[in-house]
This record gives structure tokens, sequence and C-alpha cells, in this order.
């Protein structure tokens, strides 16, 4: 997951390396997501292809097999634990046409010029979005395309939005954590279609396109409702609450959560909706 750069040095250390250790469950989560956006852009053998906030390299991988032997995968992020993840499952997987960078795409030089450039939730952490977007349609070949996968609001994301509601109450005169405020780099930040056009056009994209997309994801793949609160207390927007409003320790928080989670719990597992925006442009 790529972060902008105020956010590089916590990307190395207890963050990154929580994103690494559930690697797993996250990309139950997220892979379907990205999927999506991929099924749009259709990456075609022997194309190069630049992954940008490739984490722990599910993506990347999944870009590789679609590219093929003749084409090649960079993946870039500022998160070395996660990155080390990412070229273990490289290795793992024997695949020799896969580049991983630590690095900041914001800034990060690339040669050749690429077919396409991806991310999935990987973009809405710029703090400079205009300036950044225009750096990666610069990294593009002419007619080279992007495609990227956001989060719609907040409000529109139960996943989200029901345990950062319950954990709040706990706290309610704890102001929001500043990487959740809308118009803020974080997760939410690009969840108006008409910004993303505007930031995506100012920078030099044409034929942008931005289209809702709404399905149901395990919760961290979970199956049971206590696996589920359990991801949630490590990874998400309830989390970073818990811990920047100092609830560790309150034995109210996991109660809570049960509340707020209860709902989306059954046989099959732990199902929210996610809603998303999938993000097309083309450079000319």
């Amino acid at each position: 997951m790529f972060l902008g750069m105020k956010a590089e040095i916590g990307w190395q250390d207890a963050a990154g390396r929580r994103w690494a250790e559930l690697q797993e469950r996250t990309d139950a989560q997220l892979d379907p997501l990205g999927r999506a956006v991929l099924e749009r852009v259709k990456p075609r053998p022997g194309e190069r292809a630049l992954d940008v906030g490739c984490g722990a390299g599910q993506s990347t991988l999944e870009l590789a097999e679609l590219v093929g032997p003749p084409g090649t995968v960079v993946g870039v992020d500022v998160s070395e634990p996660l990155l080390r993840r990412a070229k273990e499952r490289v290795k793992a997987a024997g695949l020799s046409n896969i580049e991983l960078v630590l690095a900041n795409a914001a800034t990060f030089a690339l040669e050749p010029p690429v077919d396409l450039i991806f991310s999935r939730f990987g973009v809405m952490f710029f703090e400079e979005p205009v300036t950044a977007f225009a750096h990666l349609h610069a990294l593009l070949v002419a007619g080279g395309r992007l495609g990227f996968v956001c989060w719609q609001a907040l409000e529109l994301n139960p996943w989200a939005q029901a345990p950062l509601t319950a954990v709040r109450s706990l706290r309610p005169e704890h102001p929001l954590v500043a990487l959740l405020q809308p118009g803020k780099p974080g997760p939410f930040a690009f969840s108006d279609a008409t910004l993303v056009e505007r930031i995506l056009s100012d920078a030099g994209f044409r034929d942008v396109s931005v289209v809702p997309n709404d399905i149901e994801v395990a919760l961290g793949g979970a199956r049971t409702l206590p696996e589920a609160i359990d991801y949630t207390l490590q990874i998400g927007p309830a989390a970073r609450f818990v811990a920047d409003a100092g609830l560790e320790a309150d034995p109210r928080v996991r109660d809570a959560l049960t509340a707020a989670l209860t709902p989306f719990a059954s046989e099959r597992g732990v199902f929210v909706p996610a809603r998303t925006l999938l993000v097309t442009a083309t450079r000319d």
C-alpha cells in the first residue's frame, strides 16, 4: 500500500510489518476490487506495467501473469517490510519478469516508459495529487493507460464506517484521525468522482472514466465474527482511531465492534459492502 511522502517513515516500522503479516487476509478482502480494474484496462501479453503501491505483491503477481514472460512489471512502494514480503512471494512464484523498487511513485524515475500504470488503493495518499499524476503521466508511452481503484465515501462503506462509528462512540470528544478526514490524503481522499476527473485532467490525462462499483467482500477474509474483530483492531479506520484515542486497553472496544459487525456475520463469513470507484484514463 502506497502512502505519500509524509507517511513514508511510519510504513517502515509497525504499520508496514502489520500489513505484511496480515497480507493474506488483506488480499482476500481487496483482491476482487483490484481485479475489477484490471478487467477494464486489459493488460496485454508483452506489455510493460507499473504497479503503484504494490504492497505485499498480490497485484504485481497478477499483472505479471497477464503480461506474461514477454512482458515486465515494476512494483513500487514506500514500505520496506511490505516489499520484503513481495520479494518472498515473487521468488516462490518463480517469476523473472518482476522488478520491485523501494521508492515514492510521485517522484520515481523509470526508463523506458510503460504501457500501463495500475494501482489498487495506492494513489489516494499523494500529498500533491496533480503533481504526482503529472509525473505518472510522463512515465507512460503515448497511448498508455492508467487504471486504479479507490474508495467511495466513508459513509458508503460499512466495512469502515460501522466499526469506526462504534469505537468513536466510546470517545466522541476525540477528533477524527486526519488521515480519515474528507479532503485529506488518505483512504477516502478520492471519493468524489468529479474531483478525481479534475485531478487527472489537470495532470494531462484524457478519456477519463470514473465508474462506481459495489460488491460484497469478506472483511479481512474473516470466516467468523471474532476473526473479523481481530482484523478490524489491526487494520482500518477503527484501528487507527483506537490507537489515536488511546483506547487499546479499553474492554468496551471489543464489545462495541461485536455489536457493529454482528449484522454482517453469517455461516459463509463476515461479508460487508465495498463501494469503490474504478478509474481509467489514457495518455494522448
